[in-house]
């Protein structure tokens, strides 16, 4: 089976960037499959062609009927988020043209590219039977003047489907964005991950066993500050790499390295533990750490009173003591409170 470097790495970016419980790359519809939204979809597609063919021309669907076009789509990676806030859905297609996008002319380009998307919302619509979901194309490089025509098409789509009640969501990740946004993201939530199944992460990691600078970047603002001693994490992470990481993922990968380097004082780390400080400045109804004794057991210390489990199963070392690390973070909760924080701490 072919297996294309583009679909490996937005696979491994979808588990432990976006940390997708379920992944699939090349996910296809099956004709066994019951339709959901029938007359939905049929509004979809038409009221979707109607408004590019009439302002812009391009053709999208030709000839097909409705069966045609969803029994024809591949999604190149489908990730389900399970947390709680819900489920998140994320379909991807990429494309890596080395010589850039090409899939023809720029307006066949841009044709073919809005066709992926509305295909890839119908599909999800029909057979998930949801109308919510992040629907990304990504290719790390694309001509400008294709994004230029491009970008507002997708804003255009994103608006369609809006008024027709749909909260789909469609973005693109191209050039700078796609360093940015995607692979600087997965370089920093590389380390510890063995799955040989990751080929695109095994030959990061094979690379990186012979190049003493693993990683370098072009950046135009660093949400790190840079001095000297810092670890290549913090000259890695920008700030489109710090919005792509979910926030329990931004805490675990920041928090290791702020322990690495004893970038928190011990007074800062004393505070830590405490409950009121914990709620003050992170928005956590725990402490966000707990110190663990000489000989503790970290399966019942990781748990409350109810035996819920609330820290992560690892502990965290600085000045000689061991500190489980809070698990408890929301986006919507906790994410403003701990950017705050940790760009005042470096």
């Amino acid at each position: 089976m072919k297996i294309e470097m583009g679909e490996s790495l937005l696979y491994s970016w979808l588990r432990h960037v976006k940390e997708c419980q379920i992944v699939q790359t090349n996910w296809k519809v099956s004709p066994k499959w019951e339709l959901k939204n029938a007359d939905k979809l049929i509004e979809v597609m038409e009221k979707t062609n109607e408004y590019f063919e009439n302002k812009y021309g391009y053709l999208i669907y030709k000839n097909n009927s409705l069966d045609q076009l969803l029994i024809q789509a591949e999604v190149d990676v489908l990730g389900i988020s399970i947390d709680d806030e819900g489920n998140h859905i994320y379909a991807i297609d990429v494309a890596f043209h080395e010589a850039g996008l090409n899939y023809g002319s720029k307006e066949e380009t841009v044709t073919r590219v809005i066709k992926k998307c509305v295909r890839t919302a119908m599909c999800i619509y029909g057979y998930i039977d949801t109308g919510s979901a992040e629907i990304i194309f990504a290719s790390p490089k694309i001509n400008p003047s294709v994004i230029i025509e491009l970008e507002p098409r997708i804003n255009e789509l994103n608006d369609l489907l809006c008024s027709l009640g749909l909260n789909f969501t469609t973005r693109m990740i191209a050039n700078e964005e796609f360093n940015g946004k995607i692979l600087e993201p997965i370089l920093v939530s590389s380390g510890g991950i063995s799955d040989t199944s990751e080929l695109f992460l095994r030959g990061y990691q094979m690379y990186s066993m012979f190049s003493e600078k693993v990683y370098s970047t072009k950046q135009v603002k660093k949400v790190f500050r840079t001095t000297n001693g810092n670890s290549d994490i913090e000259s890695m992470i920008t700030d489109e790499s710090l919005k792509e990481l979910k926030i329990g993922k931004l805490v675990q990968t920041t928090m290791k390295n702020l322990f690495k380097n004893k970038r928190i004082t011990m007074d800062e780390i004393e505070k830590m533990t405490q409950s009121d400080y914990s709620k003050q400045i992170f928005n956590s109804n725990i402490p966000v750490l707990k110190e663990v004794p000489i000989g503790g057991n970290i399966d019942e210390l990781k748990r409350d009173d109810n035996n819920y489990p609330r820290y992560y199963s690892y502990t965290l070392s600085i000045y000689g003591k061991d500190y489980l690390l809070s698990s408890q973070w929301i986006e919507h909760l906790h994410r403003a409170y701990y950017e705050k924080w940790l760009v005042n701490k470096l």
